[in-house]
C-alpha cells in the first residue's frame, strides 16, 4: 500500500496546517504524506510560526512551504481540519479529524509553543493510529 496522503486544512493556510505539514514531514515522513491546504491564502506564512518553527526544530517552513487551495491539493485520504472557529472548509477524503485548536496569530511564544506542541503530539498520536489500523482506508491509497 502506498502511503496515505494527509491535508492539514483551515481557512487561510499560513499558519497552523502549515505548522502541521512542516511537522508531519519530520516526524511522519515514513508513514503518511503530509500536505496543507485552506479556502483562501496569505501572500506569505505567519512570521511568528516561521521563527518558532525553526528555533524549536531547524525547519525552515518558508523555503519548503506556501500557502496553497484546496484545489491544487492531490486526492487525499485523511483530513485534518484545524479547527476554525468558523465553517472549516471540506475535503473529501476517507477520513476526517477535526482538532479543534484555536489559532495562535497575534498571541504570545508561549500560546503558540503550546499549540505547536499540540500539533506534534497530534500527528504523533496520527502515526498510532494509522499504525495500528484505528483508521479504516481503503487497501489502495491514491
Amino acid at each position: 500500500m502506498n502511503k496515505p496522503k494527509v491535508a492539514f486544512i483551515c481557512v487561510h493556510n499560513s499558519c497552523r496546517s502549515q505548522i502541521a505539514e512542516a511537522l508531519g514531514k519530520k516526524f511522519a515522513g515514513e508513514v503518511f504524506e503530509s500536505y496543507s491546504a485552506g479556502t483562501e491564502t496569505k501572500p506569505i506564512i505567519n512570521q511568528d510560526a516561521v521563527r518558532l518553527i525553526k528555533e524549536m526544530y531547524d525547519l525552515d517552513m518558508e523555503a519548503t512551504q506556501h500557502s496553497k487551495l484546496l484545489n491544487d491539493l492531490p486526492t487525499i485520504d485523511i483530513v485534518i481540519k484545524m479547527g476554525c472557529n468558523v465553517v472549516c472548509p471540506y475535503l473529501p477524503s476517507q477520513y476526517t479529524e477535526d482538532w479543534g485548536l484555536e489559532d495562535p496569530s497575534g498571541k504570545s511564544n508561549a500560546e503558540f509553543t503550546v499549540i505547536i506542541e499540540q500539533i506534534e503530539k497530534n500527528i504523533k498520536d496520527l502515526v498510532q493510529k494509522i499504525n495500528n489500523n484505528t483508521i479504516k482506508l481503503s487497501q489502495k491509497c491514491h
